[in-house]
């Protein structure tokens, strides 16, 4: 009887510890984990400085390519998208975690709807656009993958892919700069704080 104690205390105690060596998941705003293939709006935390993400063509020219944004208004919750992990079998998005980000929205561009880090010339910035693929993982889907990680009590957007061992990629948190008046979606040192809801 005291070995069965024993075990299961063991089993309890050290159990529970390996458990909690992996990333912890990401928690919506209503304190539920993030999972697959459900949508989610992802909003600022601070107040007055712009809404929800969404797509912008960021050129007063032509309709494409597009670019992810910022909505300019606060109440505006943006498009809603949904995440993809580098492992699919993982049903919970988690911290620090390669993944994909995919709006789920159509539009007129001939381009896919999933995030891709991308270095605009006029800008002399990464800027995050759309034309990614899902999944793949390796240096030719390279500038696809995207971390969500814990800022403060919220969280940050972060492109720093571990999906390639042998590449060197630019790493950085993802926030916003304002060109033109557009709000868009760059690689830079001040990240946008943002919180998930379901849509």
């Amino acid at each position: 009887m005291k070995t069965a104690l024993f075990l299961a205390f063991t089993f309890l105690f050290f159990g529970s510890s390996v458990a909690s060596d992996g990333p912890e998941p990401v928690l919506d705003i209503s304190g539920q984990e993030l999972r697959t293939g459900v949508d989610y709006y992802v909003l600022p935390v601070v107040r007055g400085r712009g809404g929800g993400l969404t797509l912008d063509s960021a050129n007063n020219e032509t309709l494409c390519p597009l670019f992810v944004v910022q909505e300019q208004l606060e109440v505006s919750t943006g498009l809603p998208l949904h995440f993809s992990p580098v492992n699919v079998e993982q049903g919970v998005i988690r911290e620090s975690t390669d993944l994909n980000v995919i709006f789920n929205v159509f539009t007129i561009c001939i381009q896919s709807n999933v995030w891709s880090l991308v270095y605009d010339e006029s800008l002399q910035k990464y800027v995050v656009a759309i034309s990614g693929v899902v999944g793949n993982p390796g240096r030719e889907t390279l500038n696809n993958w995207f971390k969500i990680e814990k800022f403060d009590d919220d969280y940050k957007l972060v492109f720093c892919p571990a999906v390639c061992n042998i590449c060197r990629p630019v790493c950085g948190n993802l926030g916003v700069f304002i060109d033109n008046g557009v709000r868009r979606l760059v690689l830079t040192d001040d990240p946008l704080k943002v919180v998930f809801r379901r849509a």
